[in-house]
């Protein structure tokens, strides 16, 4: 099992507390494993077997018909007043799962875990039910980081190029090692799962051609601002007639199954939003360059920005692309401490590129840190306060 410290170490955090911990991300992000991970720790500090019930609600083994099928079941193996730890996996799977995860958490004994692959989980009824008691984990696929430390290899560069191809699926490691050519049937396996699970079932959606075409829009255009106008346009200009209000409620859909994400714009200096033309990223740059192929490749600028948008979720950051006069910053993250701007380069070699670069974060008119994050070996530079640092070692080092 791939080791994923951070996440582990916050169900560390929260073992016990009265709290739902409650983990979502897309589809083999690595959930499970991270709960199997989790038992390997509290087993180490002296909790039996019996007290720790895992499901997996996608196995057919767990066919509950309803919440109260689940419920009996989980309370059958609960025989005495020792914590018992309740890993429920993929829950959405059962009809009304709120009312059993609700009737197990106020259980005095019982600590319960549940993760979920649609931003469903939280909407509804388990929102109204538990209100202010959970906690969300959000789970992305394997930072940098984590690819590295699955790999032996210290060939950084080339494992990055390997990375930003093949993305960060916990299941590329052992196919990308045992038989590289396998990798698009396994990230197929992925994105049909996503599609016909998470999204058409979900959401009664039943044009599958129409969906894809939305999707690949969206996934070639990361980086760039878009609407729902501008991409209903452009495939009605294709003869693949749709409305705004279709359009939207698609990428709604994609949204809520963790496929993609979503950029607002922000006002640098009257710090507020602004409401149109936001900027997708998609939560694997692998599975861009299935659906894209060979067309993926063509824009190295916008994976890259795309792999720091990600990174900046894992560190905790709010993320929105920034406005500064007519000029843009690539990503203002947001914190307690304050803000951080992010510049994201191929290179700036040129001084002419690099001068573009600088030029909006001269702008912001406060002192808040600024980066510019590029793939050039140069050492490090400052540029009156604004620092530049290649894009490796950034994602290496949770500390920059």
């Amino acid at each position: 099992m791939i080791e994923r410290p951070e996440y582990l170490d916050e169900l560390k955090r929260w073992k016990d507390k009265d709290l739902i911990k409650v983990v979502t991300g897309i589809r083999r992000c690595g959930k499970s494993t991270l709960f199997d991970l989790f038992i390997d720790y509290l087993k180490n500090t002296g909790v039996k077997d019996s007290q720790i019930i895992k499901i997996n609600l996608e196995d057919a083994d767990y066919d509950f018909k309803n919440y109260k099928e689940l419920y009996n079941y989980v309370n059958s193996k609960i025989n005495d007043k020792l914590n018992y730890y309740i890993f429920l996996d993929e829950v959405q799977n059962v009809p009304k799962f709120q009312k059993a995860v609700d009737s197990l958490y106020i259980k005095k004994n019982v600590d319960v875990y549940i993760t979920g692959s649609n931003a469903y989980l939280l909407s509804g009824e388990l929102a109204t039910l538990l209100s202010g008691r959970y906690i969300e984990i959000k789970m992305l696929p394997l930072s940098f980081k984590e690819y590295v430390s699955a790999i032996p290899n210290n060939n950084y560069q080339q494992m990055f190029l390997d990375y930003m191809k093949n993305g960060g699926m916990p299941g590329n490691i052992s196919i990308v090692e045992s038989n590289p050519t396998d990798l698009d049937k396994y990230l197929d396996g992925i994105f049909s799962t996503v599609v016909y699970k998470d999204i058409m079932a979900r959401n009664n959606i039943t044009d599958k051609i129409l969906l894809e075409n939305i999707l690949k829009f969206i996934f070639d255009s990361i980086g760039s601002p878009i609407s729902t106008k501008k991409i209903s346009d452009t495939l009605t200009s294709k003869g693949i007639y749709t409305s705004n209000h279709t359009v939207e409620n698609y990428i709604t859909a994609f949204l809520e199954s963790f496929l993609v994400y979503k950029a607002e714009r922000f006002d640098v200096k009257g710090k507020n939003l602004l409401v149109r033309d936001y900027k997708y990223y998609v939560v694997d740059v692998g599975l861009r360059s299935y659906l894209l192929g060979k067309k993926s490749d063509k824009d190295m600028g916008h994976i890259l920005e795309n792999i720091v948008y990600l990174e900046l979720l894992r560190r905790g950051y709010k993320v929105y692309v920034g406005k500064v006069d007519d000029l843009e910053i690539d990503f203002v993250a947001e914190n307690r401490d304050g803000l951080k701007y992010f510049q994201v380069a191929l290179t700036v070699r040129d001084e002419k590129v690099l001068e573009r670069e600088l030029r909006s974060l001269q702008r912001t008119g406060d002192y808040y840190p600024k980066y510019i994050l590029t793939l050039d070996m140069d050492l490090e530079a400052d540029y009156d306060g604004i620092k530049k640092i290649n894009i490796i070692d950034w994602l290496l080092n949770s500390e920059k």
